[in-house]
């Protein structure tokens, strides 16, 4: 990844067709094998496929690894690259933990689908708390990260607001609601919004965290239903807030973050923070996107995590001096 030296704000770019693509269930396109992994935290469902430089995509909240098919759409499949595709312990289609598990033992987890798969070292691309596993992947096993993505990543604005809740209703309210209201709904969080979608409302819910909500594919708005896990976003909410994220300044993998101006669970300014705490960083910001980046603008996602410039503007860079250690912003 080429970078270069500068304290530039990030890009903001307009990109083109708003979610021109369906979410889907069916492997059969990119070539996919369902496999059950067994690992330390119980049976993990990824689907994979062999190839050269393997890609592993993380999902977020609400998601699975259906969400990440019109990223694959938009890149054709990226071409004969392996894939590894992950619903994560107690998301998708992978059943919860018999006990709660922190992100150290999601990073095991993963490193032992990585080894049951046959795969060494990989891209990484993950998208919103995805992308906070994603960055930890890059502290607790560098060795088996080449390059990290964050697709709408979670990342200060989140930890801040689950470490200091009252105050997060004041920076990051959609985040700070959202737990409150599934701290005390939990299990009925689900079958009430199947029923906001029967009698026609779910859009109005789903409307904060889509830029163009009416635009989107019904197949969106379900899979947005169905893969929500209260319990899931409530353990990773307190698991972020007690994350010491000056961890990622040991982060030597080349990073890209792509993030959405109208974004509910992050802050244009976390683009900022990442660029002085991470050595190498590319950051693109896209105007007319909320926090699905990639399936709100798939296509300016594909480019941007190429490293190529994204509707004829150029990527904005840092890169610490060589030989240069980490250091603090006041």
């Amino acid at each position: 990844m080429h970078t270069h030296d500068t304290t530039s704000p990030p890009d903001v770019v307009a990109s083109t067709a708003y979610a021109p693509f369906p979410v889907s269930a069916d492997p059969v396109p990119w070539s996919l094998t369902r496999i059950v992994v067994p690992t330390s935290s119980g049976p993990v469902v990824v689907h994979a496929r062999p190839g050269d430089r393997p890609l592993l995509l993380l999902h977020g909240v609400a998601g699975s690894w259906t969400t990440w098919t019109p990223l694959l759409r938009a890149a054709h499949g990226y071409g004969d690259r392996g894939l590894v595709l992950v619903d994560l312990p107690g998301w998708g289609s992978s059943p919860a933990p018999t006990t709660p598990i922190g992100i150290d033992d999601t990073v095991r987890v993963l490193t032992e689908v990585l080894d049951a798969v046959g795969v060494g070292a990989v891209d990484v691309v993950g998208h919103s708390m995805g992308a906070f596993v994603a960055l930890h992947l890059g502290v607790a096993v560098p060795e088996r990260i080449r390059t990290i993505g964050l697709v709408s990543g979670t990342t200060f604005a989140a930890t801040d607001a689950a470490r200091h809740p009252l105050r997060g209703v004041l920076t990051l309210p959609a985040f700070a609601l959202l737990r409150a209201g599934l701290a005390v709904t939990r299990s009925a969080a689900v079958p009430m919004l199947r029923g906001l979608a029967r009698v026609g409302l779910l859009r109005l819910l789903a409307a904060p965290v889509f830029t163009h909500v009416r635009a989107l594919d019904r197949s969106v708005l379900d899979a947005f239903v169905e893969e929500l896990r209260p319990a899931g976003f409530l353990a990773a909410a307190a698991a972020g807030g007690v994350y010491d994220t000056d961890r990622w300044r040991t982060v030597r993998s080349p990073v890209t973050a792509v993030a959405g101006r109208d974004d509910v669970f992050a802050r244009v300014e976390d683009l900022g923070r990442l660029a002085e705490v991470l050595p190498h960083v590319r950051t693109v910001l896209l105007d007319d996107c909320g926090h699905f980046a990639h399936v709100e603008h798939p296509d300016a996602v594909v480019a941007a995590l190429a490293g190529r410039p994204v509707s004829g503007t150029a990527e904005a860079s840092r890169t610490r001096p060589s030989g240069a250690g980490p250091h603090r912003t006041s």
